[in-house]
């Protein structure tokens, strides 16, 4: 089996900017299964709050799903993808040989109605030992600034960025200062469908809401080395772990202690990002300030 390593040149890149676009690196047969297992997959579990997450809008009267939530576990093509040598090659010449899932997710951004992603970034969700994780974001559409592609703020990936609000609260998007001298800087990353984007964990991210005719669903794999050890700050963050998968070469014995400082969140329930995001600006519209 061929082995997709990445040459020194995209490693510089990646380790520079904090990102890498491969554009249209998986096929059209590829592609074309995945559509339609997850049409299957979403039209079985509209109802199912524990499989799909709905967007607050309906559209002619029935109810879209935004996330179709832990892909991996849910069919094998799913599984199959997570370790094809197209995607693991790459991840193993960012993090290594031994590699772990930490967590997948399939965003659906539908048309006319796809929500926003205000700007974050993912490990502040869920911060590790160290911060060898990287974010594979796989574009199963054609994804263009009219159906809100992914926008990053290039090389903003060395530290933890706060996202809590002024009571302490996390709040599921960056408040930091420093993100309102950076975001004049953001690119928007549109490519074909069958694009990958390997992102790292820190890079601020973010994406317009869909207002186009046009779907924009985007497959999510967080991977991670296997010595990038979970810091399990609440419930949430142990529940989290079983999903978790080793996909590749050795499990760790020890936990590398690397990186910048761990930022500990505030987050002791089950809210998904979305409803995090949109509880926050609902709050700052009407003026309210959050209880502690």
């Amino acid at each position: 089996m061929v082995k997709h390593s990445l040459a020194p040149e995209q490693l510089d890149e990646y380790r520079r900017r904090g990102y890498l676009l491969l554009p249209s690196l998986l096929d059209g047969s590829t592609l074309a299964a995945l559509h339609e297992v997850t049409d299957t997959l979403v039209a079985a579990a509209l109802s199912d709050e524990g499989v799909v997450e709905l967007e607050p809008e309906s559209l002619d009267g029935e109810p879209i799903a935004r996330r179709l939530y832990d892909p991996f576990e849910r069919h094998q093509a799913f599984r199959d993808l997570c370790v094809d040598t197209r995607l693991l090659g790459g991840i193993e010449s960012l993090i290594g040989p031994d590699i772990g899932l930490h967590h997948s997710k399939l965003n659906m951004k539908p048309p006319h109605v796809g929500s926003a992603v205000e700007w974050h970034q993912d490990l502040a969700y869920f911060p590790h030992t160290n911060d060898d994780l990287v974010t594979a974001l796989i574009y199963l559409d054609d994804a263009t600034l009219e159906n809100g592609c992914l926008q990053v703020i290039p090389g903003l990936h060395k530290a933890y960025l706060d996202h809590h609000d002024e009571d302490g609260r996390f709040s599921g998007l960056i408040t930091d200062r420093l993100l309102q001298d950076e975001t004049s800087r953001a690119e928007p990353l549109a490519a074909p469908a069958g694009s990958v984007i390997l992102m790292h964990c820190l890079l601020p991210h973010s994406s317009l809401p869909n207002r186009s005719s046009e779907g924009r669903r985007t497959l999510i794999f967080e991977y991670r080395a296997s010595d990038a050890l979970p810091i399990l700050y609440s419930p949430r963050a142990v529940g989290s772990e079983e999903k978790a998968r080793h996909l590749s070469g050795k499990p760790a014995r020890f936990a590398r202690l690397a990186g910048p400082p761990p930022l500990i969140p505030r987050l002791e329930n089950t809210q998904s990002l979305y409803q995090l995001q949109e509880e926050t600006l609902a709050r700052r519209e009407s003026g309210e300030r959050p209880g502690p």
